[in-house]
């Protein structure tokens, strides 16, 4: 890895099994800790692929608040819950083959998107805008055309977390969530959007580290019965990866040795390790697989990394930012009048970032409050603007927002301040949506 430009463990190794004890890893996901610009970027991505030229290097690159290449400025495209919003599956698809074009351009080829979990409960820290939205039909749509975007520039998606983080309100990353949902309404609500991504002809799909009750006791990415429900019901027979062993619902319940034991037994691909790991115990995972895990196994799961990375082994540059403009601005829901007195006094209420997005390092610009701190003294509510996200699982952000302002809510727009002069709703916190509503209320041009 530090031949390559990495320090180590600054990033995780896509770890297939066999292939990774005999030819060297199988591939590299990167972060945005490692990523400082495009052309640095595309060095580095150079320099790994000549250690190993049919390297999967791939990234969480899901538009809005999920982004790795654009993490210092914030995203040019909006996520998924915007793209739902506008249900134009012919955007979403552009979108898509925008996003994987950029990616291609970098010498990225795997993108470990799009979200195919559904909102169930809004609660939910997990999912929110990453997510096309509540409804399972038109969470499908969205999925198989993202899929056939970001692939329709040569770079392999990754549907995601299989087979459904939305049942869930627990973060994986902390605990080992666990769901209760009955098999009849997994099948009609969860599965629906998987189904049309390998329809689709997704690349990959990556498992959840969630429990189904209804399937058996296991997190997902260690059931059997899950992934091969995966195999047979849904005729899934491309690389199916785990998401980080290193969360808390794997390494915190059998740990990562037996974890990565029984994610290849139960039939996963790729083992998705490293970011926070050291050397030695990456190496006592690797002994741990070699001593449990029979060669056959192996040998199997080898040759469907190497599979993916044949398919993505030409990936074509393409760049069209105007379709995540476009997407975010068409996004855009205002109620109200959102008419200012004068130039607009952005007041952000900013609360912890999640683990997957991660602390933004855009904004509107103005003054930041955060949970405990009060809102500063403000003569002029004409201007001012009050930007909330996910206000609905923030009563703290519920309690500050004044009566008689205009509320811009970034997250999921489950709740409606009752006292607001107008609300816009973006649905996402990417630089692009925030740009969209710069520009609706007269704002500066960048964020």
């Amino acid at each position: 890895m530090s031949k390559g430009g990495l320090e180590p463990a600054a990033a995780a190794c896509l770890f297939p099994p066999l292939g990774a004890f005999v030819d060297g890893v199988g591939g590299v996901v990167l972060f945005a800790r490692d990523i400082r610009n495009p052309e640095q970027l595309a060095e580095l991505t150079a320099s790994l692929r000549a250690e190993r030229p049919d390297l999967l290097i791939a990234v969480d690159e899901e538009g809005g608040d999920v982004t790795r290449l654009e993490a210092a400025d914030g995203s040019s495209f909006p996520g998924n819950l915007a793209l739902g919003a506008v249900d134009d599956v012919a955007l979403t698809r552009r979108v898509g083959a925008a996003i994987g074009g950029e990616l291609a351009a970098v010498g990225v080829n795997f993108d470990l998107a799009p979200v195919a979990d559904v909102i169930v409960d809004a609660a939910n820290p997990i999912v929110g805008v990453r997510a096309f939205g509540s409804d399972p039909v038109l969470v499908s749509r969205h999925v198989a055309a993202f899929v056939e975007g970001v692939q329709s520039v040569g770079v392999a998606a990754c549907a995601k977390h299989f087979p459904g983080h939305g049942e869930s309100v627990a973060d994986s990353h902390l605990e080992l969530p666990s769901v209760e949902t009955d098999r009849e309404t997994l099948f009609a609500r969860a599965l629906p959007p998987f189904a049309a991504a390998v329809e689709a002809g997704v690349q990959a799909v990556m498992t959840a580290h969630v429990r189904f009750a209804a399937f058996d006791d296991e997190p997902a990415t260690l059931s059997s019965q899950v992934i091969g429900l995966l195999r047979s019901e849904l005729g899934f027979d491309g690389l199916v990866m785990t998401d980080a062993l290193e969360m808390r619902a794997v390494s915190g319940t059998v740990g990562l040795e037996e974890g990565a034991v029984q994610a290849l037994a139960a039939g996963a691909d790729a083992l998705c390790l490293g970011a926070d790991l050291t050397r030695d115990q990456v190496e006592s995972i690797q002994a741990a697989i070699v001593r449990g895990v029979n060669e056959e196994r192996l040998r199997e799961a080898a040759a469907r990394v190497a599979q993916t990375a044949a398919w993505a082994s030409s990936p074509k540059p393409h760049h069209d930012r105007e379709a995540g403009a476009e997407a975010a601005r068409r996004a855009l829901r205002v109620e109200g009048d959102p008419t200012l007195s004068g130039e607009p006094l952005f007041v952000e209420l900013r609360p912890e970032a999640t683990i997957a997005a991660g602390e933004a390092r855009h904004g509107l610009g103005g003054i930041q409050v955060r949970e405990g701190e009060e809102l500063p003294p403000l003569e002029d509510l004409g201007r001012v603007v009050i930007v909330v996200r996910d206000a609905h699982r923030h009563a703290w952000q519920r309690e500050l927002v004044p009566a008689g302002a205009i509320v811009v809510e970034t997250g999921v727009p489950d709740w409606r301040p009752p006292q607001a002069r107008a609300w816009i709703a973006t649905y996402g916190a990417g630089r692009v949506n925030l740009e969209a509503v710069a520009e609706l209320l007269g704002g500066p041009d960048e964020t």
